[in-house]
């Protein structure tokens, strides 16, 4: 599953047209999701971008626990496929 669908499943995320055009933002604000990642890529990263949005701590914090799961379970399909 991809990260985007596992995320607006748990309703931490959703795409509206007419909201910022149709991007992915975190429910209840007009943050893209886009912005986070692009947070996380800057010199402060995660902590910059609580600053900026603390209100969306708690959602930030389940994007990047659903970002491990999916790394984790991929990385154990690979190592199992690698095994055969």
């Amino acid at each position: 599953m991809k990260l985007n669908n596992l995320l607006e499943n748990q309703g931490i995320i959703h795409c509206d047209p007419e909201i910022m055009s149709g991007m992915a933002v975190f429910v209840g604000s007009r943050v893209p999701l886009q912005t986070f990642f692009d947070y996380l890529e800057g010199e402060e990263g995660f902590a910059e971008f609580i600053n900026d949005f603390p209100y969306l701590e708690s959602q930030a914090i389940k994007v990047l626990e659903n970002a491990a799961k999916l790394i984790i379970a991929q990385e154990r399909q690979t190592d199992a496929y690698i095994a055969r």
